[in-house]
């Protein structure tokens, strides 16, 4: 199943069930995924038994939603400084082709491997670990609250003091924090885990600074596992629409050398982030950017990330945000 949350032609918000042929039908009741979620939480009911039992409401196209501006996030808080975003990295594998040099890259003297080389050998090593046991912690880093996030068809704004606006063609896990601090996976949604590559390669210790960027998610929500093996396709197009660069991608446990039990593990083990009532979207990696391929982006060009199974693509157009100078602080 697939679920959106979107704006009325009243300009009230719904949660919806996507079609495959497009058609969305509003679920009666509910204003938000959030609010269905807490009710899943309360009534131990199944998310998609849920929805389907609400969607009752009037059809909309998705098209339509999309031409007109009216697609949300698929999962939000009401104060988005209780929806947290964070991430894990060096967790893929990428494509055969990619997998292979890594593995000879990883396989001699630890001593003579970079700390990332180590963190990704530590992966492969000890990512998938047996089911309720937990392997090793992969990388981490955190993006922002919810105000960080973009939905599908919003603008995408990079800093003005950024030296590089990048995507990474992400799956995200979207999360619902239970009354008694039990998380709960809503799904998962496309994502596009906007980072500033050239602050991250300047020094592997920016790698904080690099993060704390916009980010795109959705446009849908998956409801259900993760399929072990996700192809999809990253693409850069110009002002004038046509493809710039594009390149295929991969995710899903097949081709990542952590599990995502383990991922959530070492993410949902810190109390802080089993706050109830808290939302969490987690963004898994990737291995696949164009900036690996000396891509520059520019404002004006849009972000394409496109995946079967998740529904419409997910677009975002890269803004330039306004220069506010040297940050000044005021004494009271």
């Amino acid at each position: 199943m697939l679920l959106i949350q979107y704006l009325d032609v009243l300009g009230k918000r719904r949660v919806g069930v996507l079609e495959e042929d497009g058609a969305v039908r509003a679920l009666e009741g509910y204003a938000s995924t959030y609010e269905l979620a807490r009710d899943a939480i309360a009534g131990g009911a199944g998310l998609a038994t849920l929805a389907r039992e609400a969607a009752r409401g009037a059809w909309e196209r998705y098209a339509d939603l999309e031409a007109e501006g009216r697609v949300l996030a698929p999962l939000d808080h009401p104060d988005p400084a209780h929806c947290y975003v964070t991430g894990t990295g060096l967790t893929h594998l990428g494509s055969a082709d990619t997998r292979d040099a890594m593995h000879k890259k990883i396989g001699g003297d630890v001593a003579q491997l970079s700390d990332s080389m180590k963190m990704f050998r530590l992966g492969v090593e000890g990512g998938k670990p047996e089911a309720g046991t937990a392997g090793v912690q992969p990388e981490w880093f955190y993006k922002g609250d919810g105000s960080v996030v973009r939905a599908g068809g919003q603008d995408l704004p990079m800093p003005a003091f950024a030296l590089d606006g990048g995507e990474e063609p992400e799956i995200a896990g979207l999360y619902v924090i239970g009354p008694d601090g039990q998380p709960h996976r809503v799904g998962f949604a496309l994502g596009n885990e906007f980072s500033d590559h050239v602050t991250e390669r300047q020094n592997y210790l920016y790698l904080a600074h690099s993060k704390l960027r916009s980010c795109g998610v959705g446009p849908a929500l998956l409801v259900g596992e993760l399929p072990a093996h996700v192809a999809g396709s990253s693409r850069i197009r110009a002002e004038d629409g046509r493809v710039r660069w594009a390149k295929p991608f991969v995710s899903g446990e097949q081709n990542m050398s952590h599990t995502v039990a383990n991922l959530e593990h070492h993410h949902f083990k810190y109390g802080l982030f089993r706050r109830p009532g808290d939302v969490h979207v987690h963004f898994f990696g990737t291995a696949t950017l164009s900036f690996a391929d000396n891509v520059r982006v520019l404002p004006g060009e849009t972000f394409e990330i496109e995946v079967a199974g998740f529904g419409p693509a997910l677009r975002n157009r890269l803004v330039l945000d306004e220069d506010l100078g040297v940050a000044r602080v005021s004494a009271l």
